[in-house]
């Protein structure tokens, strides 16, 4: 990353206890939390909404245990881009060239960059449906999000984008209230998830579904240089990681209320057959069971959210690694005119992205593209992740038995991905 962009935080050469071991203070998490919760919030996104609605609307609660489960994973993933961006003061495409090749970052960041693409399509693919549940046409919907997205950024820092991403993020909670105005009945949502049938084939699929859809490659690249642009330091350490943590049990709640809702509409009515591959077919299987009115209400403002905040994420990313790579300026700190290349990729993505969404293309093979595409970049992203959390300077270097934990759990989460990508087309 440029040294205009961000300083560079001075890296103990020994262990420094008392920087790092620094008592919990709610002031400072209150000043250092942002960059966790904006991209696990972001996490949730139109995509990660639909395999959990799937989940619940045909296996009922025996993939809920599985959402539990997933937030320590998410964790130890992701406090491995806070470790990386803090320590280091770099993005992750920065590190890939200083450590292993500007041959090695082109790769990571050119595959990176496709990925966002896929996922931006697919975020406002979800938006326009939601506008179409009003109906708002796709056109009119597109030139409202794109607009305001653009003025957002125009005219905003890198803290106000994530004030107010993080309260288009707070929209997701809204699946709470759905869930609970599905009526679950607690006793069969415990039977219901302690009851696994490993050895169906189409259950382990959305397994992997699920596994997939928690970790993706654009949130490591956005959380490390967010931590980078917000100047965090090695003092920030403690605060960033409970940041990071809170964001993946608030991500995987709402994934587990999405299923709930679904299990105890669907499932628990005998529809698990119907198919829930867009938004407007979620809303109408299951907007019958909470009300016409309020629940597509409800539905749609936690769908927006999701994916709002999920289109923020990886049109910045995007912009952001694409600015890395080219040795610009690529801060939302600069002005427009001081870092023309950053809001140059950033509006040209947004405007390409509404016009394509609002021609009326269908964009259902391309989920299926970018599931394939997201799917065998994890293992790229997650490996260089890795190899470079183990170069980091002690006492920040990942070692030891916790070590061997990251890489069975990144192995896992990476083979699971592939898994999922590939099954989607074979």
């Amino acid at each position: 990353m440029n040294t205009s962009t961000a300083s560079t935080p001075s890296v103990p050469s020994s262990p420094a206890p008392a920087a790092v071991a620094r008592r919990f203070s709610w002031a400072r998490f209150a000043a250092v939390a942002g960059p966790g919760m904006v991209v696990m919030l972001a996490d949730t996104d139109a995509g990660s909404v639909i395999t959990a609605a799937q989940s619940g609307a045909q296996w009922g609660y025996r993939l809920l245990l599985l959402q539990i489960v997933l937030a320590p994973v998410l964790f130890i993933v992701q406090e491995l881009t806070v470790r990386l961006g803090i320590v280091s003061g770099k993005g992750h495409g920065d590190l890939i060239e200083q450590h292993f090749g500007r041959g090695w970052a082109l790769l990571s960041v050119g595959t990176l960059v496709l990925a966002c693409v896929g996922a931006l399509l697919s975020e406002l693919s979800g938006l326009a449906g939601v506008g179409l549940l009003f109906g708002v046409p796709a056109p009119l919907s597109m030139a409202v999000i794109v607009g305001a997205l653009v003025l957002m950024a125009y005219t905003g820092s890198y803290l106000s984008v994530e004030r107010i991403a993080m309260a288009i993020g707070a929209f997701e909670l809204v699946f709470l209230v759905v869930a609970w105005r599905a009526h679950p009945d607690p006793a069969a949502m415990v039977s219901g998830a302690l009851s696994i049938p490993w050895a169906n084939t189409n259950y382990l699929y959305l397994v992997a579904a699920n596994i997939g859809a928690v970790i993706m490659p654009w949130m490591v690249f956005y959380q490390q240089s967010a931590v980078v642009e917000k100047k965090l330091t090695v003092a920030d350490l403690p605060a960033a990681r409970w940041d990071t943590a809170f964001g993946a049990v608030v991500t995987q709640v709402i994934m587990a209320a999405v299923l709930i809702a679904t299990a105890a509409t669907l499932g628990a009515a005998g529809k698990g057959g119907v198919a829930l591959d867009t938004v407007q077919q979620i809303a109408q299987a299951i907007t019958p069971f909470l009300g016409a009115g309020g629940g597509k209400i409800l539905f749609a403002m936690g769908m927006s959210g999701a994916a709002l905040v999920a289109t923020i994420v990886v049109t910045l990313t995007a912009a952001r690694s694409l600015g890395e790579l080219l040795g610009v300026k690529h801060s939302l700190e600069h002005a427009p005119r001081e870092a023309p290349w950053f809001y140059g990729i950033y509006t040209a993505a947004l405007v390409a992205g509404g016009v394509f969404v609002a021609s009326g293309v269908n964009l259902v093979s391309l989920s299926v593209g970018v599931q394939v595409m997201n799917a065998l970049l994890l293992p790229i992203v997650l490996g260089f992740l890795y190899l470079l959390a183990c170069r980091l300077p002690q006492p920040y270097r990942l070692s030891g038995a916790y070590a061997a934990v990251v890489a069975l759990v990144i192995a896992a989460s990476a083979g699971f991905g592939v898994y999922a990508g590939l099954s989607g087309i074979l």
